[in-house]
């Protein structure tokens, strides 16, 4: 990291998220230049917690801001197609919170203006950016292991009632898929040869019509198989599995530390409290070398996937 010159980061939401990654954007020594919020006050509260100098009234004047270089979006996903777009039409680098948009086209459009004016963008799924998940990747795709015949991932947490929770309200894009089950498909794309082209799925809606509980299969033109479960009213857990010809590989994702284990070795670990740090070496790396294709790709294919989704549960509504 110390090879790459720091940023000026600009930050749009006030949440936890927002806060968490403040933390870590002070723990890498990146002072936080400016903070917007739906509400001012929200906006002012941040800053003096955090010694932020520069409060916006709108995010659309931190924009106009030339002095701000990158802009971390941390508000509901359901915003983040507007705000991403006005903030690469402004000429600034953007890392937003996942989901990054709710659909391909929104994304296929943001992408478009972003390579037109040189700029980076991308996520906080945070496989992309962890050096473990790197180096998995680089052994695993290498048949390392031997070819991958199957990969499973179980994610799912218990939220609680509350039909007035972002989780369960149509109207703020609930549901699990763009909330968690964006972290399954990330990891599924990711350790798949190539991106699925069949898709199949079925889920179990929510009082609300959000989706609650769903499976989905995924294949590609490789002939490599990935399911995935999703709940968000059910424990269960958070892991994943390759199934190699002679062994399986076992990789609990989000505990501390995350681990690879296969039957007969722990392969290897690290602490998952950098995530967000990880997270911002590799978007400043992005920014100095201008070389942000790898990841954005992988979020492309991984938002048609979740397009194909959503199409289909519409088709059988």
């Amino acid at each position: 990291m110390e090879n790459f010159m720091h940023y000026n980061w600009g930050i749009v939401g006030s949440g936890w998220i927002a806060h968490e990654m403040a933390d870590a954007l002070i723990q890498e020594g990146i002072g936080i230049y400016g903070v917007a919020s739906g509400h001012f006050s929200s906006a002012k509260k941040f800053s003096e917690e955090f010694s932020i100098k520069h409060v916006y009234e709108n995010y659309q004047m931190m924009f106009e801001d030339n002095n701000v270089d990158i802009v971390y979006i941390a508000t509901p996903h359901n915003s983040h197609y507007e705000i991403m777009k006005e903030a690469l039409l402004h000429n600034k680098h953007v890392f937003c919170e996942k989901a990054i948009t709710l659909n391909s086209c929104e994304l296929e459009e943001c992408v478009k203006i972003a390579k037109e004016r040189n700029l980076i963008i991308s996520d906080g799924v945070t496989l992309f950016h962890m050096p473990i998940f790197k180096e998995i990747q680089k052994r695993v795709l290498s048949n390392e292991f031997g070819p991958v015949k199957m990969i499973q991932v179980n994610f799912g947490s218990f939220k609680e009632y509350n039909v007035n929770n972002r989780f369960f309200n149509p109207n703020l894009a609930g549901g699990a898929l763009l909330d968690i089950g964006v972290y399954a498909v990330s990891f599924a794309r990711y350790f798949m040869k190539t991106k699925p082209d069949v898709v199949l799925t079925t889920m179990i809606p929510f009082e609300t019509g959000v989706d609650e509980t769903s499976g989905i299969l995924l294949q590609n033109k490789d002939m490599e198989i990935a399911t995935i479960s999703l709940t968000m009213r059910a424990k269960q857990p958070k892991e994943a599995l390759w199934l190699v010809k002679t062994d399986i590989l076992r990789c609990i994702i989000f505990l501390e530390p995350i681990r690879l284990q296969s039957h007969t070795q722990e392969i290897t670990c690290q602490e998952r409290r950098l995530a967000l740090n990880y997270e911002i070496r590799d978007m400043e790396e992005c920014v100095s070398s201008l070389n942000g294709q790898t990841n954005i790709q992988y979020i492309q294919d991984v938002m048609d996937v979740l397009t194909k989704i959503q199409e289909s549960w519409k088709e059988h509504e």
